[in-house]
């Protein structure tokens, strides 16, 4: 009697535990491997990548139905315009704000001093960033089927907001669209809720992988920039985004915080805004009460142009390089990158490393030495989980704000995990 039930206890313990408790067991057991095997623990990547390649199959089918589903709830195309207008002003000067800090923080702690870089050797290749003509360009897709198919997210944005918007126009001819389109919407959440039971594990093997491949060795001689960036992140999480929470939006910070822990986490060690994007609508619905409508449009569309972890980290970066090198930048210079960040992350997407390239487009306008791409690309992996997880977190913090504005926030669900606290503690 006594050995079944302690038999059935660890799978209970288990079981009943939320979802972000066991993602942090999987991360913190992953890193202990990964020290313990070192580069023996690239034998437990494939664990991760089952994981990756499980949320990749989602990102196409889940935006695109998400976002036509999103669009056809929303009847009055002056709403949608509104809601569209509000989501690109949060994100882009959210996206400045973000910059300035990173920049601030890089003028503060110093990251690059005494590091004397020498521009010598081969540096990696940098690539083209595409330029603001090419990106607008290249918003719409002269072959949505070929856009699908090769997860062009922006123009998978672009024919999904059309193809929504055209349903609204069509009326009655066109509900068993709609229809079908929201059958599949809900077959994607569902499909979503499965994968993410997957985290834990997927987790674990990532983490074990990074933390055999990266060790305390290389990250010893750059510990600073990195702890610069960390911090950076933190305080645009903890402070800008909860006081935009609690200014704007007239709601509980705390309970922003705590609503974005289990998103949070699958940015940090998946590195990709668009791979996080089942588990960010997941939390804005059943965390925020973020209303069907402004999560399906606000997330996707912040998922491709919302890059304030990756503008904070390209300002700690580049000055870290100006510094490494010697090189003084002026005031006009310090405009010129939040504008080139701010600008620059709307054509980037939100697939991990797409941070390098932004940085050698900063690196290009301000005219630094490219050569500082080859230390930042050996410690990027571990930068890349910051900046995505604050990427997610804004996210999040914008979809909370348009909900609020637009009366499409269920404010109960917002609050109940908040007041459920309150009670337990009378």
């Amino acid at each position: 009697m006594d050995s079944t039930i302690t038999e059935s206890r660890p799978a209970g313990f288990w079981s009943r535990l939320a979802l972000w408790k066991k993602i942090l067991i999987g991360m913190g057991l992953g890193m202990l491997a990964g020290v313990i095997l070192g580069p023996d623990a690239e034998l437990l990547k494939p664990i991760g990548t089952l994981f990756l390649n499980a949320i990749k199959m989602l990102i196409v089918p889940l935006v695109f139905c998400s976002l036509v589903t999103g669009v056809t709830s929303m009847q009055d195309t002056r709403k949608l315009g509104r809601i569209g207008l509000k989501s690109l002003a949060l994100y882009l000067g959210t996206t400045a704000v973000a910059i300035s800090i990173g920049l601030g923080m890089g003028t503060l702690f110093a990251p690059g001093t005494g590091v004397n870089m020498v521009a010598a050797g081969s540096a990696p290749s940098a690539s083209d960033a595409p330029t603001l003509v090419e990106t607008l360009l290249n918003m719409i897709p002269t072959n949505p089927v070929d856009a699908l198919a090769t997860g062009n997210i922006l123009q998978i944005i672009v024919f999904a907001l059309g193809l929504g918007i055209a349903l609204n126009l069509c009326g009655e001819k066109a509900k068993p669209a709609v229809q079908i389109f929201e059958s599949l919407a809900e077959a994607m959440y569902k499909l979503t809720e499965l994968v993410m039971k997957l985290a834990p594990y997927g987790v674990f093997g990532l983490m074990a992988w990074v933390a055999g491949t990266y060790g305390i060795g290389i990250l010893l001689p750059l510990i600073k920039v990195i702890a610069v960036v960390y911090i950076g992140c933190v305080i645009h999480v903890v402070v800008f985004y909860s006081g935009l929470i609690s200014s704007l939006g007239r709601l509980n910070p705390v309970r922003y915080l705590k609503g974005v822990i289990n998103p949070a986490a699958v940015a940090f060690t998946t590195t990709s805004s668009a791979g996080t994007l089942p588990a960010s609508i997941k939390a804005a619905r059943e965390e925020f009460g973020v209303s069907k409508g402004v999560s399906s449009f606000v997330l996707p569309l912040g998922a491709t142009i919302n890059m304030d972890g990756t503008a904070l980290y390209q300002g700690v970066c580049a000055l870290f390089i100006a510094q490494a090198f010697g090189i003084d930048l002026a005031f006009s210079d310090y405009l010129l990158i939040v504008m080139t960040a701010t600008l620059a992350s709307i054509g980037t997407a939100g697939v991990p490393g797409a941070g390098l390239i932004m940085l050698s487009l900063v690196l290009t306008t301000v005219g630094l030495p490219l050569e500082g791409l080859a230390i930042i690309a050996g410690i990027d992996r571990i930068l890349d989980m910051a900046r995505t997880t604050v990427n997610v977190c804004g996210d999040l913090m914008v979809s909370v704000l348009v909900g609020k504005s637009e009366s499409e926030l269920d404010e109960s669900v917002y609050n109940r995990a908040h007041s459920a606290a309150k009670v337990s503690v009378v």
